[in-house]
């Protein structure tokens, strides 16, 4: 099984670089985020003729997730059901082959003294209470997408230049630490432990990408029945080379079940 995310940063400007990795790599499932696009408006003729179904929730402009997967989906579930604000265009649970798949497009938090900081810090824990409802640590699931956070010093670029980044700030690391605590592990940690890889090159250092002064905030989870399966997991860089591109690339991993 074949599970990959992308940040598209609006699904619609990046529907042939979408499509073209759709048909090279062929995944199971691919995971986007940012989609930026309200449900009315979602490009899914476009995306049809790839034969992939297709689960989506947005928002206009910002925000919103989808999920692509090969075999239609037992169940869908859209946002939180903990009875507060839902943020339903950032978090799509589905199930595939009996298998949950956690789809987060967790919040940046603009900067470390604003509500939107303080907002992050409380999602993180919600999501945690959210696998606790949802979820068991003994049974596969898996966790993917945009986590806004880089979870270690060889993570980012310069780490000591971006300890108050609301990204790398230590209450943000905290809150991941914490959250994937609860029973995931990241695969691509565990089969790579001290390589360094970037999933997000920022726009505005146009020498980003070439300079490869990057993040690796894109991660993919596993509880521990899936970890032990996965044989594979990798960083497509090439997409973020291309015409067009998103500021973030593909993330996938391959589990043997």
């Amino acid at each position: 099984m074949k599970i990959a995310t992308f940040n598209a940063n609006s699904v619609r400007k990046r529907l042939p670089i979408v499509l073209a990795w759709l048909e090279q790599h062929k995944p199971d499932v691919l995971c986007l985020q940012e989609t930026k696009v309200q449900d009315s408006e979602f490009p899914l003729l476009a995306l049809t003729p790839s034969g992939y179904h297709i689960t989506f929730r947005g928002m206009k402009s910002y925000n919103g997730v989808a999920t692509l997967s090969r075999h239609k989906p037992e169940a869908v579930f859209y946002g939180f059901d903990d009875g507060e604000e839902p943020d339903d265009s950032r978090l799509l649970r589905v199930i595939i082959g009996g298998i949950p798949i956690i789809n987060t497009y967790v919040p940046q938090g603009f900067e470390i003294d604003s509500p939107k900081y303080a907002y992050k810090l409380a999602w993180y824990k919600r999501l945690r209470t959210y696998f606790e409802k949802h979820l068991s640590p003994q049974t596969p699931a898996i966790w993917c997408g945009d986590m806004n956070v880089a979870p270690r010093p060889m993570d980012v670029h310069g780490p000591e230049k971006h300890l108050n980044h609301v990204c790398y700030h230590e209450a943000a690391r905290k809150a991941y630490e914490q959250t994937a605590a609860w029973g995931f592990e990241d695969v691509f940690v565990k089969l790579y432990p001290t390589r360094q890889q970037f999933t997000f090159w920022d726009y505005r250092a146009p020498s980003s990408l070439a300079a490869n002064k990057g993040w690796r905030i894109d991660h993919m989870m596993a509880t521990a029945p899936l970890a032990e399966k996965c044989v594979k997991a990798d960083v497509d860089v090439e997409p973020r080379r291309a015409k067009d591109p998103s500021d973030h690339t593909f993330l996938w991993a391959e589990f043997s079940i």
